[in-house]
């Protein structure tokens, strides 16, 4: 089917437009760059991430290692990036379920409104109220330290945060003439809700999904930080933070200023492309 001249118009204008907005254009090269470092990091890191040299421990930046060495004498810019798979694959599932989820439960409570909607919106507040590292800290006190027991923990807890925000733009495509149209035509609940009402309300799923991206990296390393989550040695951003605090009083501060680093980078290049996103989306309705 041919699209209208006007529409690809409309398409190029904004695309222009966004390429013209420095902050989404800063943030997106940033996250993009950040997330293509986590896929390839493990195969352009000079050293294995775990060999250790106790000959060169705790050394600042010099041609050998160019971020210098931790206390067991191992490459600190291996690690980083090493560790950046799991610092994002941690984050990325977290984001992943709470995005199914949240997006589910919005479209379901959105699309029966009344007592459903009611009492799925009483469940949000209740949600709302609960801190996620907490509940990540009692999910890997009784189901141990690892990788999935945050994971899980904190996908449960962001489930309301999209939920919400999701929610509120699905009750109003609920209530469009073209849903009434498909009611009409014999169409099922369930494919208008997977084929029109979830395509429409994808722009600030996304956007919130990149959003909690960044919060969600802030406390998966916050959890390993605490010696609940990926444990030592694996190399992880948190993991590196904790690992360098013994190093702090000895002068060599430069696995945590790394790992560190690493980590306020990402959130902000994350929580800004996606506080960019979706003000466009919701400019855009």
């Amino acid at each position: 089917m041919a699209v209208p001249w006007g529409a690809v118009g409309d398409l190029t204008r904004r695309r222009f437009a966004a390429l013209g907005d420095p902050a989404l254009v800063v943030s997106a090269v940033a996250a993009g760059l950040l997330t293509l470092l986590a896929v390839i990091g493990p195969w352009i890191a000079p050293y294995s991430p775990d060999a250790t040299d106790v000959l060169s421990a705790s050394q600042g930046p010099s041609a050998q290692h160019l971020l210098g060495t931790d206390s067991l004498g191992r490459d600190i810019c291996s690690r980083a990036l090493a560790g950046a798979r799991l610092s994002f694959a941690g984050p990325a599932m977290i984001v992943l379920i709470s995005t199914v989820l949240g997006t589910a439960l919005a479209i379901f409570s959105a699309w029966h409104g009344g007592w459903v909607d009611r009492m799925a919106n009483r469940f949000l507040n209740v949600m709302f109220s609960v801190p996620g590292i907490l509940v990540a800290v009692l999910s890997s006190a009784v189901f141990g330290a690892g990788f999935w027991a945050p994971v899980l923990a904190l996908g449960v807890v962001y489930t309301p945060y999209m939920a919400r925000v999701v929610r509120s733009l699905a009750i109003r495509e609920r209530h469009q003439g073209y849903v009434e149209s498909l009611q009409l035509a014999t169409m099922s609940s369930w494919r208008i809700g997977l084929r029109h009402l979830t395509p429409n309300v994808m722009p600030i799923v996304v956007a919130q999904a990149t959003y909690g991206f960044g919060s969600a990296l802030a406390d998966f390393a916050a959890v390993s930080f605490i010696g609940l989550g990926i444990q030592p040695p694996e190399a992880e951003w948190g993991v590196m933070v904790s690992d360098g605090r013994s190093e702090l009083l000895n002068g060599a501060i430069q696995q945590t200023l790394v790992a560190g680093t690493l980590i306020v980078i990402t959130v902000i290049a994350f929580n800004v492309l996606g506080a960019q996103l979706s003000a466009r989306s919701g400019g855009r309705r």
